[in-house]
């Protein structure tokens, strides 16, 4: 999907005045209307690469949260089970960052993570639907 389809498809898209960037080209350069989620509410960022959309990260900021994001993850890990079955699930609590990700296999080309993190300041819920992008083991 090129940017002009996803103008379409998401109404009161929003262009990013100040784009996130990551590995691969990517680059958060829209944004869409706030969406719940399992109960949530969640705003969306578009990732593009190449002129194509690769990217959609749903992003909940819950330091007001008492347990820091813990009952969102839960409400959301339990409707991704009920979604796409068994998650792939990883805690690491190191000294300044403590985080939770659990993971699924969607389709062929469509991986989804859930990841909660906290630290001392601050505490966030991040829902990601990304297309997979498979790499040639002589190229590592």
């Amino acid at each position: 999907m090129d940017a002009d389809q996803l103008a379409v498809a998401v109404p009161g898209l929003k262009r990013v005045a100040r784009p996130a960037r990551l590995a691969g080209g990517l680059a958060g350069l829209w944004r869409g209307d706030a969406v719940d989620v399992a109960g949530q509410h969640f705003e969306p960022t578009f990732f593009v690469a190449g002129g194509q959309l690769r990217r959609v990260e749903y992003a909940a900021v819950t330091t007001a949260a008492d347990d820091h994001g813990t009952a969102a993850f839960a409400a959301l890990l339990d409707w991704g089970r009920r979604a796409w079955g068994r998650e792939r699930l990883v805690r690491d609590v190191g000294s300044l960052q403590a985080s939770e990700i659990a993971s699924w296999t969607v389709a062929d080309d469509l991986d989804v993570y859930l990841q909660r993190a906290q630290t001392p300041r601050e505490a966030s819920v991040r829902l990601v639907y990304k297309l997979r992008q498979l790499k040639d083991g002589s190229e590592l």
